[in-house]
């Protein structure tokens, strides 16, 4: 066997099992997403502007008072942003980190899907060897029937020991329920074994130190929200035309009322 046939042989081989992608620098990007197996920097973070965000005013502002301690090393919660779809939770997270790096604070961004809960301990251990503050963005979680083995093991990870999340990581999930189980149970009025479904209900939620509750909002809320959005676009707004928007959608929320903004701008020439 000849040298340029070992050669073509072995480049084969690499095409079939290429090498470990190279671990990214995690001092240098905004935001991250890790899939598993490797961090890869998000190249164009570009969150809504923290002031933009209107209608959960309290929320906000404890997300970023907890969220600054974080980043300036001092003791911090994990948090619990829980409520209804559209109302800011997730918008909320990116604009907390959005303004504490324009503030000058170097903090990141890290997003985990949920379905990546397993790979946790070896996404810490490489966030471990970092001092950078990291949030560890958790959105949308809640656990089927099969998933009572991921919700005792976040709860691991959120309670301590060897897999536990290093001192410069929070965890920062959103739900659309507060109590983070199967609607069916959490609906159940007479379980077979209420005592268990109310632990399970609890547990996993107790871990929070922060909770932080964004509800459905009422029309005249929905409408300023969609002023404000305009105004800092120069966009005129047609109250009667944004709540018939909204209820065309059969929801009022600060993402309706966004994408009503959006369809102002586009009609009006103006990119977003």
């Amino acid at each position: 066997m000849n040298d340029a046939l070992l050669t073509r042989i072995a480049e084969a081989l690499e095409r079939m099992a290429p090498p470990p992608a190279s671990p990214a620098d995690l001092s240098t990007a905004s935001a991250y997403v890790w899939d598993g197996h490797v961090v890869h920097p998000v190249e164009d973070f570009a969150p809504v502007d923290y002031d933009l965000l209107t209608g959960i005013d309290a929320q906000k502002e404890a997300l970023l008072a907890n969220s600054r301690r974080l980043a300036d090393g001092y003791a911090a919660h994990d948090v619990l942003l829980w409520g209804a779809r559209g109302t800011g939770k997730s918008a909320a997270v990116a604009a907390v980190v959005g303004k504490l790096q324009r503030e000058g604070r170097d903090i990141a961004l890290m997003q985990c899907a949920i379905d990546q809960l397993a790979s946790l301990p070896s996404l810490f251990a490489l966030l471990r060897g970092s001092e950078r503050p990291f949030i560890l963005f958790l959105d949308d979680l809640g656990f089927d029937e099969q998933g009572a083995g991921d919700a005792r093991a976040l709860r691991s990870l959120l309670q301590g020991g060897t897999a536990a999340r290093p001192a410069n990581v929070r965890l920062y999930v959103t739900s659309n329920r507060r109590h983070i189980v199967p609607r069916h149970l959490a609906e159940q009025d007479d379980p077979i074994n209420p005592r268990d479904v109310i632990d399970d209900k609890m547990a996993l939620s107790d871990r929070f130190g922060l909770s932080l509750g964004f509800h459905a909002i009422d029309q005249d809320a929905y409408v300023a929200i969609v002023e404000g959005y305009a105004q800092t676009l120069g966009l005129p707004v047609d109250r009667l035309e944004a709540i018939q928007w909204a209820t065309q959608r059969g929801s009022r929320s600060g993402r309706v009322a966004w994408q009503y903004v959006v369809e102002l701008a586009g009609r009006n020439g103006l990119t977003i």
